[in-house]
């Protein structure tokens, strides 16, 4: 894998020799932690320091080591790119890019798109959507990368929880990555047609949004004979929304539920286990009730399926969890 990718190590050693760090702490995502040994023994090759590998989830930039963090000089979050409206302090976040050729998957697409296209792409291959935008211009469409809002740290970048760089006015989009999820999530965002372009495994397809939207409404439905309520709330910096926990809390009662407010740093399935409680709604990663729904002991709703269930949102206007 190492050879499939770009991580920057140059760049990770002239930070550590400019800041005469003696500790670093190294943070991975599960899909790069087997590089994470051969990356701490490179680093300990070119300079000496220790490095410390976090052995913690790693799920964006939203998921900081903070313990970890307080027992080193600095950190390095590999694989992820920063989040401009959080600040933390003595970490740097290295956008791992992925050194797979994006053309031929996109000379497989170009039958299937027209008119105005917005492009996205996660870290990964957010560098290469100039190179497709251009291929796509000499073939008679127009592409478009447009800039996110304050959590975006650069032009066409999605994440798990933020659809901002999707721009307002396409026809439809083309999500040059892997995997489904920031697809499904740009569909739901935006109503739109969205196609993915797999540089890795040279596919095209387009992502099952009905399939997930049957599962949301699922749960929702589930959830409206609730009288007790668990509002999740995420000790990760990146992933804490108290005030909207307040907020549900309050909501709830108004509509006669019981309430509580559940504060964990990893949500889990057995955390939740010992919690008599009819329904959890959580602020945290939309992900959670999205991906990992089915192993919990109760439905999980985002905040905006709540609203559905107590009847403060239409079902015909219910939208993707989006923080901002």
């Amino acid at each position: 894998m190492i050879d499939e990718y770009d991580f920057n190590l140059n760049h990770v050693v002239s930070v550590i020799k400019e800041k005469r760090a003696r500790v670093v702490g190294l943070q991975f995502p599960d899909g790069f932690r087997r590089e994470a040994v051969r990356i701490s023994d490179e680093i300990g090759r070119r300079v000496d320091v220790r490095c410390l590998i976090s052995a913690n989830s790693c799920f964006g930039a939203c998921d900081v080591d903070n313990r970890l963090l307080e027992s080193v000089d600095i950190m390095f979050q590999f694989g992820h790119a920063r989040i401009p409206n959080i600040t933390v302090e003595n970490t740097h976040f290295i956008e791992v890019i992925s050194l797979t050729r994006v053309l031929p998957v996109i000379k497989q697409a170009i039958g299937m798109i027209s008119g105005r296209v917005g492009l996205v792409s996660t870290a990964q291959f957010v560098h290469t959507l100039a190179d497709v935008q251009k291929y796509l211009a000499e073939h008679g469409i127009t592409g478009v990368i447009h800039d996110g809002d304050g959590r975006i740290a650069r032009p066409g970048l999605v994440l798990g929880c933020n659809f901002s760089a999707a721009a307002p006015d396409c026809d439809e989009y083309l999500y040059v990555g892997t995997g489904d999820f920031h697809a499904l999530g740009v569909a739901l965002a935006t109503k739109k047609t969205v196609l993915i372009a797999d540089p890795v495994t040279e596919e095209v397809r387009m992502p099952d949004s009905d399939r997930m939207i049957r599962k949301r409404c699922a749960a929702i439905e589930r959830s409206l004979d609730a009288q007790s309520i668990g509002v999740i709330v995420s000790t990760k910096i990146g992933q804490c929304r108290r005030e909207l926990a307040f907020d549900l809390c309050t909501m709830a009662e108004e509509h006669g539920l019981d309430t509580q407010i559940l504060v964990m740093d990893m949500v889990t399935p057995d955390a939740l286990l010992s919690f008599d409680l009819d329904v959890f709604v959580s602020t945290a990663c939309p992900r959670i009730a999205i991906d990992d729904s089915a192993t919990f002991p109760a439905p999980v709703l985002t905040p905006v399926e709540f609203e559905v269930v107590v009847g403060e949102r239409r079902w015909e206007d219910l939208v993707f969890d989006e923080i901002s």
